[in-house]
Order: C-alpha cells, then structure tokens, then sequence
C-alpha cells in the first residue's frame, strides 16, 4: 500500500556558502553557446590552415609520432586506434576507426593522406574490415603534411589529461583544405568544402603569390572547379564561380555514360563514372525499384559489370523502341546519376576561434599567410640551432687553439675543470663541458680544419637566415620554391570533366576561340581536335594518322569551323539540332571520336545526313533541302536560330521520306538533283518560294515509280558532274549539258537523262559536283575506300555508259561517294578541308584523306 509521505522543505546550509541568483534563460544561452563552440572547434569543423579535423590531426600526428611513415612497414590499424584514443582523442574507438578509414579510401579523398592495407570498404557502401584485420601508414604525400613540425613551427596545446602535448594545427606545406575538401555538421551550422586538384590549387596559389592584386578571373584560369576522386561531369561554371566569389554556391555533377549499341538494332547505356560520394549498389537498387514500379520506362535489363582491373562498368540495356537520350535523361532527372554538390566553404580562422565562410581567394589569402609564419618559425628555430652549435664550435677552436693548456688545466683540475676553464678563457658553461666530452681523436689536425670549414658554413647560414627574416619577397620566392617542388612531385591531371550547360552566361568568355578540325564518320563518330594538329609538310610527306576506325567506317564530312561557330545537325527525320563548336568532344588526333548518340538526342533509327557551320544567321541567307523523294524546300537560314535542346523540326516528311541533302545558299544559286535510276533535273533555287519551318516543300523532281533521289548539289558552271552507278561505273558531264540554251530546267519535271542506267552499270550511287582539282573517294558496302583523281575519270555525255571506276567482288556495292581535295602521287599529308571551293561559308564538304 503506498504512503502518503508529505514532502517538507528543509534549508541546506553549508560553511561559508555564498547563494548568486542568475537568470536561467541567459545561463541556458550561454551554456549551449559554449557547447556549440566545443563541437565546433573541437570536432566538426576544419581549420583553413590545415584543413583537417581535430580527429584527422590526432589521428595524422599519431602515425607520425610513432614512426608510420611511408617509408616504413605497415602496422595493424588496431595499433593507430589505440594511440589516438589513449594520447589524445577521449572518445569511441568506431570514430577514430571510421576517421582513419575515410582518410585512406580513394573514393573519399582525393589525395588519400593514409596508405591502407587490407579491405577498407568500396564504393558500393561495402564497410571495412575490422581494425584488427587492416593495416595502415601514413601515405607519401602526408609527409609535406607533417614535414617541419619538429621545428617549432606550430603552436601546442595539453591533450585532455595534460600529460602530452599535441599540436593545433600541422604545418601542412600544400593546401589540404582545397586540395581534399571537407565535410561536417556542427551546431547550427554546416560546411561541405569540395577536393580539387593540387596542380591547380598550387598554381592559383602561387599567382597570388606573383601577383597580391589577383582576381577571381585570374584565379580561375588556374582552378577550373572541383575535381572528385569519382570523377564525373560537373554541368556548366556558373555554379562554381558562385561558390570560388561567396563561399556558398551549387554543383551540378553527372555520371559519364556512354551509347553502346548491341543485339539486333538496341542500345544500351554504360556508365563509367558516378558523381562525389554516390552508393553504386543503392544506385542500382534505386534504378531497379523504379523500373519495377513503372516509374522509369524503357528499361530491360540491369547489371553491375565493374572489377577491379577494368573499373566501373554499369550496363543498363534498353528496349527496341526506347529513346536513349529520353531514357538517359530521365535517370539524371530521377536517379543518383545526377546530383548537386551544394558548396559551402566554412572553416574555422583566427587560429580556431571563429567559424567563416570564406571565398576561393580568402582561403588562398589565409593559406598564405599561414605558410609565411611556417617558413619565420622554421627560419628562426634553424637560425636558432645554428647558432647555438657555432657558439659551440668556437669553444672548441679554442680548446685547440690552445691545446696544451686545456690538457694541463684539466690534468692539474679536481673536480673543478670546468670552472677553471671558464675562467681561463672565457668560456660559458655549453663550451667548456663540450671540451671536457672531447674525445681525444679531436687533437688531429685534420679535426681542426673540420671544425674550422663547419664554423665558416654555419656563419654563412646564419646570414641567410638573418636575410630571409628581414626580407619579405625572399620569403615569398622560399615558399613559392617549395610548391612549386610539391606540385611537380605530386600533382597530376584532372579527373572531373567540366561540362557546359547552355544559356550558361560564363561559358563562352571563359574559352579561348581557336580553329578546330571537325569529323564526322559513317558510322556516327564525331569529335573536334586544333587544326594546329594537323602541321604543314613538304609535298612527298608521310602525312600523319588521323583517326583510327573500324574497318567498315570511313569518315564521311569534315570541315573546319571555330569553337565559338554554331554547327548545325540536320537528321533524316526533317530536325535541326544547334551546338556550339566547343560543345562538340575534343579528341587525340587517332581516336575514333564520340557517339552523336552522346551529343545530340537523335532517336532509333535517325541519323545526320548533312552538317553546316556559321557564327551567325542573317537574313540573307537560305537553306535549300532535297529528300528521297523529290521535295524540296527553301527557307530564310534565320528561321531555325533557336536554341532548343531537343531540336526543331525545319521539314515536315511525308511517311517513308527522309531528308538527304541541305545546302547553305546566297538566294542566286542553281540545283541539281540526281535519282537512283539515271535522272537528273537543274532548276533556279529562285523556282522555290520560301516557307515557314514545318512547312512540307514542293516537288523538285517528279519520280517514276520504284525511283528516288540519292543526292544533290548546287550547280556550278564550270564545273562538271560526277555519277558512280553501284557497280562501279562512273563519269564527268560537263554541267552545260544540265542546262537548256536558255538557262536552268523548270522545277517538277522528270529532268533529263543523266546517265545510261544498265543491268551492266547498275543504279546510280551517288551524285557529286567536282572540279578537276578534287579527289573522290568511292565506298563499298563491303567497307571497302578507293581513292582516284576526279580528272582521271573520263568526260562523257549525259547518255553515256561511262566506264569502271572501281572494281568489284561478286555481290558486292557501291553505297556512296564523298569528295575530297585532290592528293599528289605519293603525298600521304594529312589536312583538313577547308570546305567546298565556292567561297561561300556554312557550306558542307568532304570527308578528310584516308
């Protein structure tokens, strides 16, 4: 049964006691106060100086103190734990363990500062072996951070029981802080710090060296933006100059994936690069689940193809009819493939009494400053050290100076050698006990001649010193000297591609415009290299290798243009896609290039069949399309200047048409047009009317049945028509014979008989205007390239057989023909085309040399 027990209040009293009334609301404030500054300081935040942690710093200084350096055995992480935890890091073991673990994933950092050995975890979320199973040292480059701190060149504080010192802050001779990054959460505040590269971090370090009044454009031509150890994309600059000008800014980042195609006409996605700490295993999880749940479409298959050797390899195969680029983007937009790095650059300054956000240039500015009062203290401890031993030495010049004496004194001495040699010469307490541990070897002469040269040395040290403390643009060149050997020792290239985003405002003033070589292959590889590549030689070269294929892929358009033209990407469906020149991939000069799959969000079963570059869209220019079958259109080049991403379309087809042929033109051009069985038709442009972009055209050319169109030119009249038939037949017209007495023909007729189609010859293959300066290049569907001389094809009327121009294997064709500039005998140069020789720009051209 309960008591009722009435509480009674009672006054404790205590000797002396003195009873202070506070306000509990501000002692509440002040106490959380004090506890946010405790994990602030002491746990979650990194210093600027350093960029490390108190964990990481105990952990780092640990290793070091017991002799884990990187040019010794490994030992057991369990024996790392251990000393942190009992010299300096009151608290679990699982978070010094998680600590050091994270600070040897390569995953995580992007300059691993501890060399691991054993499972340290994966990317896949895979945890690390227990600490008694792995093995850890510091890693090579760890040492520069730690490199000096014997020579008094950090201040220390009492670990927590005030029986050792640790330091708090290492010297940390690059900057980790940038360099590695961080992340952490505090109390009321957060900070996420991306790696970057150590090349390009101590290259803008030493520009602010060179220069005090560095901006951030100046800057960034040396960081470029943050470069993760997982690699990816980051989509476009404006959120990193937002971050590197404020402290705070977002990063897109994608994962590099690639088109590959497999089976009977399907396509699957590769990626091959994650963004900054995604799971690989719960991406695909995630993946998978949605897949499963309809909410992602045209998906068949998923499977995880990574290893060790090989790298990441995740196949994500789709369905017949699927998009790849809507499929592709859907998995950004809905998946982990697409991230964002929200940036905030909080560190703690004022030697860990203040938490800032802080700019890319602060940060350089803090670093500095703090590197400077390294190299002083360093200077003033060796100056130090120096001294003290040359005060030495002198002492001992003048033991031997004065040998016998000293012998003498010591031998007639008790107990009172030093005193009488102190008094004797003039010597202080360091000097005479130095004389009196002498060994007698020292008595040689020899001896007395090193003494003398180390003296001299010393002496001559301590004057640099002494100038290097007084000179501050000395100090400056010391530290400059010493990134500098830093960064040729450790740094390396990018390992995050920075994309571009459009409409990105900082995109175009932040590329330097230069010429470039662009290609594009039958099979749909494209790339963009400097034309500078391609250099000048002497007629009779070797030339050099342009681009490695597959042996039934030729490259079928190449041109010239700048990085800051617009190329245009007219498909056989009737759309127009725009990129910039940059936008296309810089590739070696032997590569085969990237998938217009990766470049344009072209569906199954389209493809590029004409390629046009300008800087501009006036008004006063026209673009002439021809299809399959027969229609033409004419429309003002500044109707298609928009920048849509999915394309636009600027012709509407009629079913089982296709769009074969574009031509830029000045409104006073002639067309011809060339079909399958032999005609050919030569009309004024001027016959077609301009029309709106989904207009669907006029009749070009009227086809009987079973014909249709393989190409179209515009008309030149000094030059001459080229036909190959698909049995290897071809010949030159003159372009006269195109043309009635009075001119052109009328648009929307049958035209007239181009060539003399026969079971012989074959069906035409492709229709080309040349001049005698041109080569041509002739392709069979067996993959199969000649290369002849355009004047060496003979000139025939337009009812003519012509003659062979290719020989062929039984059942074998000819699919296309490309033209090309003409090659001397024996001259293999390889350059790039300048286009076709009619002075007009945007016009398309031919392929380069094979």
């Amino acid at each position: 049964m309960a008591k009722n027990n009435e509480y009674q209040t009672k006054d404790i009293t205590f000797p002396d006691q003195k009873i202070v009334e506070i306000n509990l609301e501000h002692e509440m404030q002040d106490a959380y106060i004090e506890y946010a500054m405790s994990v602030i300081v002491g746990r979650a935040l990194p210093d600027v100086r350093d960029g490390l942690k108190p964990v990481h710093r105990r952990i780092l200084y640990s290793m070091y103190e017991s002799g884990l350096t990187s040019d010794k055995p490994f030992k057991k992480s369990a024996t790392c734990v251990g000393d942190v935890l009992g010299k300096y890091h009151p608290h679990g073991d699982a978070s010094v363990y998680d600590a050091l673990v994270r600070l040897a994933q390569d995953f995580s950092m992007r300059y691993p500062l501890v060399d691991g050995h054993g499972n340290f975890g994966s990317v896949d979320g895979d945890p690390p072996a227990a600490y008694r199973y792995t093995e850890a040292r510091m890693a090579r480059i760890t040492n520069e951070m730690l490199r000096d701190i014997e020579k008094d060149t950090v201040d220390w504080d009492p670990n927590f029981d005030e029986s050792l010192k640790e330091p708090r802050v290492v010297p940390s001779r690059f900057p980790n802080l940038l360099v590695n990054g961080s992340s952490g959460i505090a109390v009321g505040m957060t900070t996420n710090i991306p790696p970057h590269n150590l090349r390009e971090v101590i290259d803008a370090t030493i520009c602010v060296l060179d220069n005090p009044e560095a901006t951030l454009d100046d800057l960034m031509e040396h960081v470029k933006g943050p470069d993760f150890p997982t690699r990816g994309i980051i989509m476009g600059r404006s959120g990193i100059r937002a971050a590197y000008a404020t402290g705070k800014g977002h990063i897109r980042v994608r994962a590099r994936t690639e088109m590959e195609e497999f089976g009977n006409n399907r396509t699957r996605i590769i990626v091959t690069e994650l963004p900054y700490q995604v799971n690989k295993a719960r991406l695909i999880e995630s993946i998978a689940d949605q897949v499963h749940d309809k909410r992602l479409d045209g998906i068949s298959g998923l499977r995880d193809e990574s290893d060790g050797k090989k790298g990441m390899r995740i196949v994500i195969e789709l369905k017949k009819d699927a998009n790849p680029q809507v499929v592709l983007n859907r998995l950004f937009a809905q998946t982990q493939m697409q991230t964002t790095f929200g940036v905030i650059m909080l560190a703690l300054v004022n030697n860990q009494k203040k938490p800032k956000i802080l700019s890319l240039r602060q940060i350089l500015d803090e670093y500095i400053a703090f590197q400077e009062e390294i190299i002083t203290r360093r200077t003033i401890f060796d100056r130090r050290k120096a001294q003290e031993r040359a005060h030495l030495l002198k002492g001992l010049l003048i033991a031997q100076d004065n040998i016998d004496e000293v012998i003498r004194i010591i031998r007639e001495s008790y107990d009172d050698a030093k005193e009488n040699l102190m008094n004797r010469f003039g010597l202080d307490d360091v000097q005479a006990q130095a004389i009196l541990d002498m060994q007698l070897k020292r008595l040689q002469g020899l001896e007395k001649e090193k003494l003398e040269n180390e003296y001299e040395e010393l002496m001559k040290k301590i004057a640099y010193y002494d100038q290097l403390l007084s000179d501050e643009a000395m100090l400056r060149g010391v530290l400059k000297d010493e990134l500098t050997e830093i960064r040729n020792k450790y740094g390396d290239d990018r390992k995050t591609e920075i994309g571009f985003v459009e409409d990105d405002i900082d995109i175009e003033d932040l590329i330097e415009e230069e010429e470039c070589v662009f290609t594009l292959t039958s099979a749909g590889y494209i790339k963009r290299l400097p034309a500078s590549t391609y250099r000048a030689q002497r007629r009779g070269g070797k030339g050099i290798s342009a681009q490695t294929l597959k042996e039934e892929d030729y490259v079928e358009t190449v041109f010239t243009a700048s990085t800051h033209d617009y190329i245009l990407f007219f498909t056989n469906k009737g759309r127009v896609h725009r990129k910039k020149g940059y936008q296309i991939p810089e590739a070696g000069r032997t590569a085969k290039g990237t998938n217009i799959v990766n470049v344009l969000p072209v569906e199954s079963g389209e493809k590029v069949t004409a390629m046009i570059h300008l800087r501009e869209f006036p008004e006063d220019r026209y673009l002439v399309m021809v299809t399959r079958g027969g229609t033409v259109k004419r429309i003002q080049l500044s109707s298609i200047n928009t920048a849509r991403k999915a394309g636009i379309r600027c012709i509407t087809l009629e079913e089982d048409d296709e769009l074969i042929s574009v031509r830029e033109t000045d409104g006073d051009q002639a067309i011809l047009i060339a079909t399958h069985d032999g005609m050919t038709i030569a009309f004024r442009e001027s016959d077609i009317r301009c029309m709106g972009r989904d207009a669907y055209g006029v009749r070009g050319i009227r086809l009987r049945d079973g014909d249709f169109v393989v190409g179209a030119a515009r008309a030149k009249y000094d030059h001459q028509v080229l036909m190959v038939t698909e049995n290897g037949y071809g010949k030159r017209t003159p372009m006269d014979e195109y043309f009635r007495a009075d001119g052109p023909q009328n648009r929307g007729g049958y035209g007239l008989k181009g060539y003399q189609v026969t079971d012989k010859t074959g069906p035409i293959a492709g229709v080309k205007v040349v001049s005698e300066d041109d080569d041509i290049l002739i392709i069979s569907d067996d993959g199969t390239i000649i290369r002849t001389h355009a004047a060496g094809i003979n000139v025939y009327s337009r009812t003519a057989q012509g003659v062979r121009v290719m020989n062929l294997a039984d059942g074998v064709k000819v699919i296309s023909i490309a033209r090309t500039e003409h090659e001397e005998d024996g001259e293999a140069e390889e350059r790039p085309a300048e286009g076709e020789q009619s002075g007009e720009t945007g016009s398309e051209t031919g392929p380069v040399q094979e």
